[in-house]
């Protein structure tokens, strides 16, 4: 079945019809499954007539996948088709474990990029743009299918790529483009190979006004988008938020408010669910819990309450000023990326908005774990904005500070500006040093 015209603009209940249609084909996918009927843990699935059943189902982590991938390459026995159904393959980057072959159908590639295409448009992106994607054309997910949902906004889309900065900033130049599609951390790169060939040209004059980003924590953080905004003179979008298991893009800001809109209801099913636990959340504003997934509509590696491991907020489900009657919610962390430290729950998300809330400071940080918990304090590296530089009793002050603000001691390093790397792919912001 075809995406849903406009779907992001109904209201929840407006697409029940709808939703129960998808579910009546997936459910006969998910019950031709070898791993859903064979090999999963809670095998063989009795699957439910109706969406209101699917809470009761078990469900489906990361785990799962790479176990079964490893025991039925290449695509794992959750492939639920044909190989030779498959047109296109994707692989994650594996640093956080084995690397996962993902496989899509020229349908799943069709309906991921059309909502993609909404998440971006919400953002901004339309007609008369001209967007220069900056990720990873390899086997990442985030590089060609990204630049699909670009173009399915209807903006002129150039394929750079990651890397070769120089060329970028010529090839802006040249081509007199307005946006910019990368991570959060990029535009600090860009700005070092700007003052390094480009001395006379600042930043403001390159011409960029729009960025739109994703895949990394922080940038839902008014102050670091503020200072993009005043180095850049661009207006910087949340657009890009997925899962690469499961859709590569579906959520993104909209121009009238600051979280994040849930565009893909007409093909998937989002629950919350008390992480660690199987106690669903309810669905409404104010709840949180770790965001959990079914595919509606997925013909190759279809998923059923897949665990995300992201700790989100839901925020509204009411409709926006936008017009969208898409849910909104903010990313709160994930339940891999948190820190205890006395107690306190602590993620990089958090950290970001209090070292951007440092005029000190430049906004680049790392939490570098030396050793396994428990923590004392949070190790944390940050740098000096320009025109600042150290003394003890600055880093008395910023240490202080951003421990009132956290709630947490902090073990701070203060470096100087540029001490730390910078990419042109995702930026790890949590490090750690040991097996």
């Amino acid at each position: 079945m075809p995406c849903t015209p406009r779907a992001e603009f109904a209201l929840p209940h407006e697409l029940a019809q709808e939703r129960q249609a998808r579910w009546q084909v997936q459910r006969e996918r998910l019950a031709a499954s070898p791993f859903y009927q064979q090999h999963h843990r809670d095998a063989p699935l009795r699957l439910p007539a109706t969406l209101a059943g699917i809470s009761e189902l078990p469900f489906t982590d990361k785990e799962d996948l790479r176990r079964d991938q490893a025991a039925h390459p290449p695509f794992g026995s959750y492939l639920a088709g044909a190989a030779e159904s498959v047109t296109r393959l994707h692989r994650t980057s594996g640093t956080t474990g084995q690397a996962m072959n993902l496989a899509l159908s020229a349908h799943d590639a069709k309906l991921q990029a059309e909502v993609a295409g909404r998440a971006q448009s919400a953002a901004g992106l339309g007609p008369g743009d001209t967007v220069v994607h900056c990720l990873n054309y390899q086997l990442w997910m985030g590089g060609l299918t990204d630049h699909l949902g670009l173009e399915a906004t209807g903006a002129m889309v150039v394929p750079f790529g990651a890397g070769a900065t120089e060329l970028l900033i010529r090839t802006i130049r040249e081509l007199g483009i307005n946006a910019i599609s990368c991570t959060p951390s990029y535009p600090a790169r860009l700005a070092e190979v700007l003052a390094e060939y480009f001395p006379d040209i600042e930043p403001k004059s390159l011409g960029l006004r729009k960025a739109f980003m994703g895949g990394e924590p922080g940038l839902d953080d008014t102050a670091f988008r503020a200072r993009l905004y005043d180095t850049w003179g661009m207006r910087a979008m949340n657009s890009n938020y997925g899962v690469s298991d499961f859709l590569c893009n579906f959520a993104g800001q909209c121009t009238e408010q600051n979280d994040l809109h849930f565009v893909a209801a007409d093909v998937a099913l989002a629950e919350l669910v008390v992480p660690d636990e199987s106690t669903v959340v309810p669905w409404e504003a104010g709840s949180d819990g770790e965001l959990v997934l079914t595919h509606l509509d997925r013909e190759c590696q279809p998923l059923l309450r897949f665990r995300t491991g992201d700790l989100v907020r839901l925020t509204a489900t009411e409709r926006c000023a936008c017009g969208r009657g898409a849910p909104r919610f903010k990313v709160v962390g994930r339940t891999d990326e948190m820190i205890v430290v006395r107690g306190v729950n602590a993620f990089p998300s958090v950290v970001a908005g209090a070292v951007n809330a440092c005029p000190e400071l430049n906004g680049e940080y790392r939490i570098r774990l030396l050793h396994p918990p428990p923590y004392d304090r949070l190790p944390l590296e940050v740098e000096l904005a320009q025109g600042h530089e150290a003394s003890d009793a600055l880093c008395e002050a910023l240490s202080r500070r951003l421990g009132n603000t956290l709630r947490l001691g902090v073990a701070l390093t203060v470096l100087a500006s540029g001490t730390l790397a910078r990419t042109e792919g995702k930026t790890r912001r949590l490090i750690k040093e040991y097996a």
